[in-house]
């Protein structure tokens, strides 16, 4: 990207975010270290993954229009080229991001989705304006169905990543932020139920195409596995050695084709939930996915919204299946950035990424 590309973003980004007359509020990264924040940091980022990983982007069909894609949320250095894989698939100017609520239990939430109130995020070219499809969608959900709360918001860093890469290819994009806490089965398809009829009810007023004006961003790792570097918690059900790292990933892949991959289901949603929430306790684990509850959310809601709007079943495709000890990391310690968690046969995450159409 030239000089005068990067310039046009940061004053499409800037213009975007100082239209309001009162001063504006902006909601900054939680994580300098894995993610960009900078333009020269993502600029880098982003030249580094076609030299070093475009053999396997390149490889990957490009599906332009989506209307939802489930995207990893680790370090650049470990999920790099899925990314851009992914997400290039969004060209809807306004994006509705689903993130994992990971300190829900510090504040004490659950049952509700949660919204924030800033008027802006920060990009690394110039901030991000927030959608003014959030203010209506919190004017129209039931009270007890959503909460704002910056400071969860704030400490989230699920959704940020994603931003950069949406910046880059379109200067313009809108977002709006909702993470999802803890909640049991029937809860979770009682908020998507209403948040699809009120999504329906606003994108029909304004005459917007999903896919083409606005589109869904599900944000989560998979699997979080290992004996060592999980708070003493003990994520290794097959063992913490290469026989049990090949179990895992083969467990992995029965999630992803039995629950993700092929044509969106409520049966299939619900398979996803009971495979990776507690059936004693849904605040507890059964397989380490952080995104127990966005991932089931988030589709179920495109479900309902697919059926409100008698359109086509949507159909997910796997982009990639990694995990942060398969393959070399991307550098990006000379930018300033870095790991936030170490990567081992001990200590690893995955990472599926699918695109929905």
């Amino acid at each position: 990207m030239n000089k005068l590309s990067i310039f046009a973003i940061v004053l499409a980004s800037m213009v975007a975010c100082t239209s309001s007359k009162s001063p504006k509020s902006v909601r900054f990264f939680a994580d300098t270290v894995g993610f960009a924040s900078k333009a020269t940091q993502m600029d880098s980022v982003y030249a580094r993954i076609f030299r070093f990983q475009g053999d396997s982007l390149n490889r990957k069909q490009a599906l332009p229009g989506a209307r939802l894609v489930i995207c990893p949320h680790d370090d650049y250095a470990y999920v790099g080229w899925q990314y851009p894989a992914t997400l290039r698939n969004i060209t809807a100017k306004t994006v509705i991001i689903l993130g994992v609520a990971h300190k829900a239990k510090t504040f004490n939430i659950e049952n509700k989705l949660v919204f924030d109130s800033f008027d802006c995020w920060h990009g690394p070219y110039g901030d991000v304006k927030v959608s003014p499809i959030r203010d209506e969608l919190l004017r129209l959900m039931p009270a007890d169905m959503v909460v704002v709360h910056d400071s969860l918001q704030l400490a989230e860093h699920s959704v940020e990543p994603m931003i950069p890469f949406l910046q880059r290819s379109n200067p313009n994009i809108e977002i709006v932020s909702i993470l999802v806490p803890y909640m049991p089965f029937a809860r979770i398809s009682e908020l998507a139920n209403s948040l699809a009829q009120n999504i329906y009810s606003i994108s029909s007023k304004k005459h917007l195409e999903w896919g083409k004006d606005f589109a869904f961003i599900i944000s989560t790792d998979a699997v979080h596995y290992g004996d060592e570097g999980w708070g003493g918690n003990n994520y290794a059900p097959f063992g913490a050695d290469s026989a049990g790292y090949a179990k895992a990933v083969e467990h992995e892949y029965q999630i992803v084709d039995s629950c993700l991959a092929g044509k969106a289901t409520p049966e299939r949603i619900e398979r996803f939930y009971r495979y990776t929430v507690s059936d004693a306790d849904y605040r507890e684990y059964r397989w380490t996915w952080c995104g127990r509850y966005c991932v089931p959310l988030g589709l179920a809601t495109a479900i309902r919204l697919s059926n409100l709007s008698k359109g086509s079943s949507l159909e997910g495709k796997l982009v990639s299946y990694s995990t942060s000890i398969d393959h070399q990391p991307l550098l990006v310690e000379d930018l300033g950035m870095g790991r936030t968690a170490p990567a081992s046969i001990r200590h690893w995450v995955g990472y599926a990424s699918l695109v929905y159409k």
